[in-house]
């Protein structure tokens, strides 16, 4: 596989997270000013859940503490935090540089708590995702590497 094809599938993947963290940011955008822990109880019920099981009742509990401005913020985050994966979906499509240090750095800061949720419990969705996210940074890593290498090369 060539290294741009490889690129742009990181990108891709990148822009996908994106593209859901800005979805969920509008989704809870648009629950300001509405009762946040009634629509918690009725999502509850439509998923047929116990509301005095352990897991619904901290979801609802959870969902009686946001106030509009906690949302705000939320959303507002979760805009940036969009911006951010778009920035460097953008970078990597077209092979810039800054992009694959950038997708390097920014994946090797969650492998210690991936690594650690791991060593709390086992699961094979905590694996995935630290098994993903190490390929990303080593062929990250394998990019800058391989393109200075290449550079160096042709200089002598």
């Amino acid at each position: 596989m060539r290294l741009s094809s490889g690129l742009r599938a990181v990108a891709l993947f990148e822009a996908a997270k994106g593209a859901l963290i800005l979805l969920l940011g509008f989704g809870l955008f648009s629950l300001v000013h509405h009762d946040i822990q009634r629509f918690a109880e009725r999502l509850i019920t439509h998923f047929h859940l116990n509301p005095a099981a352990h897991y619904p009742r901290i979801f609802i509990e959870a969902a009686s503490q946001l106030t509009d401005i906690r949302l705000s913020l939320i959303a507002a985050g979760a805009a940036a935090y969009s911006a951010v994966r778009f920035t460097e979906a953008y970078g990597l499509w077209y092979a810039r540089r800054w992009a694959e240090w950038f997708a390097a750095l920014s994946g090797a800061v969650y492998i210690p708590f991936e690594v650690f949720e791991l060593y709390k419990r086992f699961s094979w969705l905590s694996l995935g995702a630290l098994m993903v996210n190490l390929a990303i940074v080593v062929f990250a890593l394998f990019c800058v590497f391989r393109i200075n290498g290449e550079k160096l090369r042709n200089r002598a």
